[in-house]
């Protein structure tokens, strides 16, 4: 520490596994260092993410009660318990939450409270006297685009129009015009353009080798201090467990560098049309394939929607499973050759320190920014080709993942080159550990 402050943070991220575990691997980054954290969870998310805390003595999980809703399934506390368009009125319950977060500051009073979609947190914060960092795990890229028309003062919520004219209207329905509000009475633009104007400085997961222009953009815009992170991805070998015995086993029936992992998130589901197109482009790849998807609304399995005599022709190279897996440690496999992936944030750093060729297949607008950002400025892979209507078909998935597959081919070339350069600096001895100790004497330099 070299006789710098110790830091006592608080983190309260957006209730979402999606959310949780990038705060975690923060949180041990930070604990790795000698600093005291305080991750603020509703209790079955607490339970779920005690065996990926590093520093138990260090990293506290404190328990808060989500309060119900009506509207919502009885036990909701997470994302992971209701579908994508009911995430509007979580917020309503995660906004409730603000006594219990308040009183919990006001007792134990931390040096800084870290939060993202909580956009009251500064307001607490300015009262009990500490300093607030809005931190985004989401890439500077799509914090960039959220831009307030007028400057905001502290804790207005005027309307904020998002200006995403590189993105295509199929994609903008993550909390589109049929969820305006994402609470009570505010939208999810007016909640985070309060979130980053009202906190003392703004932090992003990610590296400005890769997103600089996009920080500085998000400086300028919000006139605060943009800190980062890194990916402050865990690392493989040391921080998360091995692969299970049965996808070891075999994903090593096939060459190196052979496979096929298309892996869709927790969150996002396909509707069966779109699924089957999925399933049968990977066929028709002729290659070894996982695919992990859950199944649409309304099935109770993948096997009911699945293309006919599906599983027949794919015997012995495709699995198509429906539940959790450990992305990070089946990219690592030596067997994998292409990821498939919405491009989430974290599968967008997954897929850049793996070896895997990347194949990007966003749905959501954010997903969308950074399919951009991958394929057309980094140039480290390649998009599925669209029809005008936003669908996939099976031969453009097909082709997207032969076009990288193919060690020969010029798009093939273009990609490996460039993202082998940079994830060789991703991976780098003291790459994250560096960014982790500037994030600590930014940090730092905020409190008293």
């Amino acid at each position: 520490m070299g006789g710098e402050k110790e830091l006592r943070i608080v983190m309260f991220p957006w209730l979402a596994f999606g959310h949780f575990i990038p705060y975690l691997h923060l949180s041990n980054k930070l604990a790795e260092k000698g600093h005291k954290i305080t991750l603020l969870l509703p209790n079955k998310a607490r339970l779920q993410l005690e065996s990926l805390n590093l520093h138990p003595s260090l990293i506290t999980f404190h328990s808060i009660t989500v309060p119900p809703l009506e509207t919502l399934p009885y036990g909701t506390e997470t994302t992971a318990d209701i579908s994508l368009d009911q995430h509007g009125e979580l917020s309503i319950s995660m906004d409730r939450t603000r006594p219990e977060v308040e009183s919990f500051l006001s007792t134990h009073k931390p040096d800084l409270v870290l939060y993202d979609m909580a956009h009251w947190v500064p307001e607490i914060a300015a009262k009990v006297g500490i300093k607030s960092v809005s931190y985004n795990v989401v890439c500077a890229i799509a914090v960039s685009h959220v831009r307030p028309s007028l400057p905001l003062p502290k804790g207005t919520a005027a309307h904020v129009p998002l200006p995403l004219s590189s993105v295509p209207k199929w994609s903008l329905n993550q909390h589109g015009s049929s969820t305006p509000y994402f609470g009570e009475g505010i939208t999810l633009l007016e909640r985070s353009v309060i979130s980053l104007s009202s906190a003392d400085a703004i932090a992003i997961r990610t590296c400005r080798e890769i997103e600089g222009v996009y920080c500085d953009r998000v400086a300028a815009t919000f006139n605060k201090p943009v800190l980062v992170t890194s990916h402050a991805l865990p690392d493989l070998e040391l921080e998360l467990s091995p692969l299970e015995t049965r996808w070891a086993e075999w994903l090593a029936r096939f060459e190196p560098g052979s496979v096929i992992f298309c892996c869709l998130g927790s969150q996002h589901v396909l509707d069966a049309p779109q699924l089957q197109e999925l399933a049968l482009g990977l066929e028709m790849t002729g290659l070894p394939f996982l695919m992990a998807v859950k199944p649409p609304v309304g099935c109770t399995s993948l096997e009911e929607v699945l293309p006919e005599g599906f599983n027949d022709r794919v015997s012995g190279r495709g699995v198509v499973h429906g539940g959790w897996v450990q992305q990070q440690q089946i990219m690592a496999h030596p067997s994998l050759g292409c990821f498939v992936t919405l491009c989430g944030s974290s599968s967008m750093w997954e897929g850049l320190v793996s070896e895997s060729q990347l194949v990007l297949l966003p749905q959501l607008a954010d997903q969308t920014l950074y399919a951009k950002l991958m394929a057309d400025e980094l140039k480290v892979g390649v998009k599925v080709e669209r029809e005008e209507n936003g669908w996939m078909t099976k031969r453009s998935l097909c082709e997207a993942i032969k076009s990288v597959m193919d060690e020969d081919s010029d798009i093939s070339h273009v990609v490996r080159k460039n993202h082998a350069k940079y994830r060789s600096m991703l991976i780098s001895p003291g790459f994250i550990s560096g960014y982790i100790d500037n994030f600590i004497k930014d940090l730092q330099a905020l409190v008293p």
